[in-house]
């Protein structure tokens, strides 16, 4: 087994992958985190291989998000879609996040 790979049940091979995202503007992740300061993060992203023909591919099950401060470190455990959705609010210029946020309320009737 190569170094990264991890082994689950009998026959499911695993990998994590570590990468960094840098946020720009202060974000949330999801309702129960609370708001985070602008920065750069570490994260590691656990995926599942893909049984097919030819070429290997991989299924992302679960991505860790870490928070460090001098104290302590704090793991988050986020979907691929709630860390993608944080990413994109970032891009939205500081100007535009309250129509963002206007026009998500008028669609869904929930406040972002």
């Amino acid at each position: 087994m190569s170094p990264g790979t991890r082994r689950q049940g009998a026959w499911r091979n695993m990998r994590t992958r570590e990468s960094t995202v840098t946020f720009k503007h202060s974000f949330t992740l999801s309702g129960d985190v609370g708001e985070l300061p602008p920065g750069r993060y570490d994260i590691e992203i656990d995926e599942e291989e893909i049984p097919a023909t030819g070429r290997t591919a991989y299924h992302r099950l679960a991505i860790y998000f870490y928070v460090r401060t001098p104290a302590s470190t704090r793991t988050i455990a986020v979907t691929p879609a709630g860390l993608e959705s944080a990413l994109e609010r970032d891009l939205i210029p500081a100007s535009g996040q309250a129509d963002a946020d206007k026009d998500v309320r008028q669609r869904t009737g929930r406040v972002r």
